[in-house]
């Protein structure tokens, strides 16, 4: 992958060059070299015309999913980023396309003929088998049409649309089980270390006179993803190597934890010394959004610290 300053900053030579060629640095693509995809990905979109609508209506009304809207056109933005940033010329590696197709048409298969028939199905699994084959099959035409090269450039851009996908409802539960005993364990540390008396049972706490439990509904899901999508795009426009990228963003999953954990025992705080009603405030049921602007600090903090670091390794580099 590009170095961040790629992205944002193109080279000299792709600047006014002719859009057909750079020179010896390649080409940098027109739309007009890929007619063949754009029709295929019309053609595909109107024979997923009623999933990719129900997942319209659907994303907007569903808090954990009401980011899927957005991922398109933060993917295209993305890869317009790269307009401008000349590729070597290459043909098409029609060969790779069978992966992809032999991939969404397994997930079709599986749902009609196979969990479908045999699971109780709910929209999210429904949503999420179609989009999933959907994308599948739309890669599997960008490996016919798209040049070797250029589709490589945008790794990233097309792996991100794998966000468009709805979590089955096994994996929405998974996940939020993880995050709301994660959380509850956290809060109780925040809780001990505070000095408050506390008796917990799996997700229920006994504070004085204060019982209190973390619901799944609590488990802050929703804004973790959003979180983690965050740190996946702040990493890749201005991180340029793997480790500190894979540093980066795995480090969200400790700060969701802290970030719910910390909101939990503030609850707590609140609702022992000051307001034992707090549980049915607008704080409680509200006051998400404050947590989440709180940990975008220390995520803020360590982006700065990790672009510094590689700064100086590249003038290291340089020096030598």
């Amino acid at each position: 992958m590009n170095s961040p300053t790629s992205h944002l900053n193109p080279t000299p030579s792709s600047v006014g060059s002719n859009p057909q060629s750079a020179g010896e640095n390649g080409f940098v693509p027109s739309w007009q070299r890929f007619r063949g995809f754009l029709i295929f990905a019309v053609v595909l979109a109107v024979i997923f015309f009623r999933p990719l609508w129900e997942l319209l209506k659907f994303a907007p009304h569903k808090e954990l999913f009401s980011h899927i809207l957005l991922i398109p056109f933060i993917s295209i933005y993305l890869g317009w980023l790269k307009r401008h940033v000349p590729v070597p010329e290459s043909r098409p590696n029609r060969a790779m396309a069978i992966v992809p197709l032999l991939v969404g048409a397994s997930v079709l298969a599986l749902y009609q003929y196979g969990l479908g028939k045999h699971w109780p199905m709910q929209a999210e699994d429904y949503l999420a088998a179609m989009i999933l084959a959907f994308l599948c099959f739309l890669l599997s035409g960008a490996f016919i049409f798209v040049p070797r090269n250029y589709l490589k450039s945008l790794t990233f851009p097309i792996a991100f649309l794998i966000f468009c996908v709805p979590f089955p409802v096994v994996m929405q539960d998974g996940i939020e089980a993880f995050f709301q005993h994660g959380s509850a364990h956290v809060a109780n540390v925040m809780l001990e270390l505070a000095g408050m008396p506390v008796l917990k049972t799996g997700t229920h706490f006994l504070l004085p006179g204060f019982p209190m439990n973390v619901q799944p509904e609590c488990s802050g899901i929703h804004s973790s993803l959003v979180l983690f999508i965050t740190s996946l795009v702040a990493a890749y426009l201005f991180l340029a190597t793997p480790v500190r990228r894979g540093l980066f963003v795995m480090f969200v999953i400790p700060l969701a934890l802290l970030r719910n954990g910390f909101r939990v025992f503030t609850l707590g705080e609140i609702g022992v010394h000051f307001y034992p009603d707090v549980l049915d405030s607008w704080f409680h049921h509200h006051g998400g959004p404050i947590f989440f602007l709180l940990s975008l600090v220390p995520l803020y903090f360590l982006l700065v610290y990790l672009m510094k670091s590689e700064a100086r390794k590249r003038e290291a580099k340089s020096a030598c």
